[in-house]
């Protein structure tokens, strides 16, 4: 039986099968799939659990052989197979079809793996683990799926949140799920069960660390140079890698390239905001920053921002730290030439 995984709770509470075939390279949706069918198996009276990583060198024979020997002690146990790659090989699969033609009774086989091409999902192997038990196969979450994703969730664990505190999280962990997951459990920790909003989601995420990439940002559309400065410090001091840095200022300046571009072709700074997708709680913050540049400022300040990323990756000259002060100060809206006394601190003068 071939099901997508949001059934898969629904058929473990229904029956359970003598064998489970999860694939999928979303590491967080595979590992609670495959924790389902183990806590499942568990209640079952299947207490003993077998692991075999089935690698490279990996004796398939000892699959079967082990099935085998689990049985003459008449204990109900669970077998995992952990198969880095759906690839088992001829011998690989011919075991696997072999397994499934004739499954011992008191054994569960649990077996992930990572995502399956077409021609792997109809190949013989996996087709035979269909007829004998479920196979589950986990497709990644798109960018556009995660706000239903994240609020989904959210519900799990007794919270509710407007669009924006959704939008504000979605945007924040850049499709990485498990991030998603440990600021849901953070907020539920922080708050318990209820409703929660964007103060509450920004204050969650800014209690993680004291200086963070998203402060950053925002106090250079602020105009506050100061604390561009402390903040940018702080960043370095915690070992915070500078292309994580510059992914946040681009990210930025490309929408205020974009948006610059649509005020200067008549548009209004309330539709290009709106273009772009701007969160109520920041259009005061992105509304001064276009004020204070013009679609050149920003173009310019687009194209340092390729330059700071050849000089992180070691192909042009400069030192990564003090590219990014130069960068954060004009976002904050001085002049190029107004920077030189202003950087001369000590943590400029460092190397990168």
């Amino acid at each position: 039986m071939r099901i997508k995984a949001d059934q898969l709770p629904q058929q473990l509470r229904q029956s359970l099968g003598p064998i489970y075939l999860i694939a999928g390279d979303e590491p967080l949706l595979v590992g609670e799939a495959a924790d389902g069918v183990r806590e499942r198996a568990r209640a079952a009276g299947h207490v003993t659990r077998e692991v075999l990583d089935a690698g490279g060198s990996f004796d398939w024979a000892s699959l079967r052989q082990t099935a085998d020997s689990l049985s003459l002690f008449a204990e109900q146990r669970l077998l995992e197979l952990r198969l880095p790659e759906p690839k088992p090989g001829a011998a690989g699969a011919k075991v696997l079809e072999t397994y499934a033609d004739n499954p011992p009774p008191d054994t569960i086989l649990l077996i992930v793996t990572g995502r399956m091409d077409k021609a792997t999902q109809n190949s013989r192997w996996v087709s035979a683990l269909d007829r004998a038990g479920v196979v589950a196969t986990i497709w990644p979450i798109s960018l556009q799926q995660l706000p239903d994703w994240i609020e989904q969730r959210m519900r799990r664990r007794g919270l509710t949140a407007d669009s924006e505190a959704i939008a504000m999280i979605a945007d924040r962990v850049e499709g990485n799920l498990l991030a998603a997951a440990q600021e849901i459990e953070r907020l539920h920790l922080l708050h318990g069960s209820g409703r929660i909003d964007t103060q509450a989601v920004a204050q969650a995420v800014a209690d993680s660390a004291r200086f963070d990439v998203y402060k950053l940002a925002d106090a250079a559309l602020q105009g506050d140079t100061a604390r561009c400065c402390r903040v940018l410090h702080g960043l370095r001091s915690e070992g915070i890698e500078p292309v994580l840095v510059l992914w946040a200022l681009t990210r930025e300046v490309r929408a205020l390239a974009s948006m610059a571009y649509d005020v200067s072709q008549g548009g209004t700074p309330a539709h290009a905001m709106a273009a772009q997708k701007v969160w109520e709680s920041r259009k005061r913050l992105v509304g001064a920053a276009l004020r204070r540049g013009d679609v050149g400022h920003w173009q310019r300040l687009l194209l340092q921002c390729a330059h700071i990323d050849r000089v992180i990756k070691g192909v042009a000259a400069g030192r990564p730290w003090d590219e990014l002060e130069t960068l954060v100060v004009a976002m904050s809206g001085i002049p190029a030439q107004a920077m030189v006394g202003l950087l001369a601190t000590p943590s400029s003068s460092k190397g990168s």
